[in-house]
């Protein structure tokens, strides 16, 4: 067998070569590699007798052949083996994509059922009113009057219940449309705060707003962000309705152009606090608070909250549930990134 055969093997190290001579050189392919001398033709060398009786020719043969195939084999392989990772990495986006454009069709449809579901739901209210009016109006026993007017009265207050769950649904699945512009968080919740007072005073809640002296200037929808603070503000007037009479009731609204506790000199974000005095959160709780339907109020739909951290996070920004600066009530804060011409121009505190 010529040598020049196994020249490709000796190269890649699938042949012991330790007894072939090249241009004078013993070709040594032990532990510290392969020497040779390329350019001259190969030359078998002289083999002891035990050697040369413990690899036949046969065996040599044998051995390229399997090599051969062994290359020609991953040669094939490695391919089929890419080409078979990327059908499956196609099917699999496939799949995704039809999965995502069912889910866009079922939550249309969703969106389209709650409306007409809705609309009958307004008229039924108004015909109990009305129903009830004449009720009261009609020649029948004292008796018979009160006991219709309950009933009435609580077929009316169901259906506005089922009203207020698909308006509270309908927000929260339908598209945010942001109309951004230059805005001062101070006066969005001074807003907010004027509009809320009357009925925190009416739950018994003593309501108390802290703003930065300094404008804390964001690009924002005012409107939805108010919406987002409402929802926060009445979750929190719930959470204290069942505490003792003996008891503080606060709420607290603040806004700041940095979170007090990492103030620094030339502040990048806005925040927004929202702390009252209840029962405050567990850890479960705080890892579930905003997920939609989760609630533990009685009564609740569990979508206030979970409605609140998707018109934060379209503007890009962040909502989180904490402990109470004291450790008594919660504590929900709203980060909002600054406009860029104004966190340079926010004097340092």
């Amino acid at each position: 067998m010529h040598i020049e055969m196994l020249r490709p093997l000796l190269y890649a190290g699938l042949f012991p070569a330790r007894h072939l001579r090249v241009s004078g050189v013993l070709v040594d392919t032990g532990a510290a590699g392969t020497i040779a001398t390329v350019g001259a033709p190969w030359q078998p060398a002289p083999m002891p007798t035990a050697a040369a009786e413990s690899l036949p020719g046969w065996a040599v043969i044998a051995l390229a052949l399997g090599s051969a195939l062994c290359i020609v084999a991953l040669a094939w392989w490695i391919p089929y083996r890419m080409m078979r990772v990327q059908r499956t990495q196609v099917r699999h986006a496939e799949r995704a994509a039809a999965e995502s454009a069912r889910n866009a069709e079922i939550a249309s449809m969703t969106r389209g059922l709650a409306h007409e579901i809705k609309n009958p739901l307004s008229t039924v209210v108004l015909n109990a009113q009305l129903l009830r009016e004449e009720i009261l109006d009609s020649p029948l026993d004292e008796t018979d009057r009160a006991s219709m007017s309950r009933r009435v009265d609580t077929l009316a207050r169901e259906a506005a219940r089922l009203r207020d769950i698909l308006t509270d649904f309908l927000r929260y699945a339908g598209r945010l449309q942001l109309d951004r512009r230059h805005c001062d968080l101070r006066d969005a919740v001074t807003e907010i705060s004027d509009f809320f007072m009357p009925q925190a005073e009416q739950a018994g809640v003593r309501f108390v707003v802290d703003t930065d002296r300094h404008p804390v200037i964001v690009d924002a929808d005012p409107s939805l962000l108010k919406q987002a603070l409402l929802n926060l503000l009445l979750n929190s007037v719930q959470a204290m309705q069942d505490l003792p009479e003996d008891r503080a009731r606060t709420l607290q609204l603040s806004v700041y152009a940095d979170p007090p506790e990492s103030r620094t000199e030339n502040p990048r974000c806005a925040a927004i606090d929202v702390e009252d005095t209840g029962p405050g959160l567990t850890q479960e709780m705080r890892q579930h608070a905003f997920e939609p339907y989760h609630t533990t109020k009685p009564g609740g739909n569990g979508l206030g909250l979970a409605t609140a951290r998707r018109i934060v996070e379209a503007h890009g920004g962040s909502i989180e549930a904490l402990d109470a600066i004291d450790g008594h009530g919660a504590r929900f804060r709203i980060t909002l990134p600054l406009a860029e011409t104004a966190s340079d121009a926010t004097a340092p505190r």
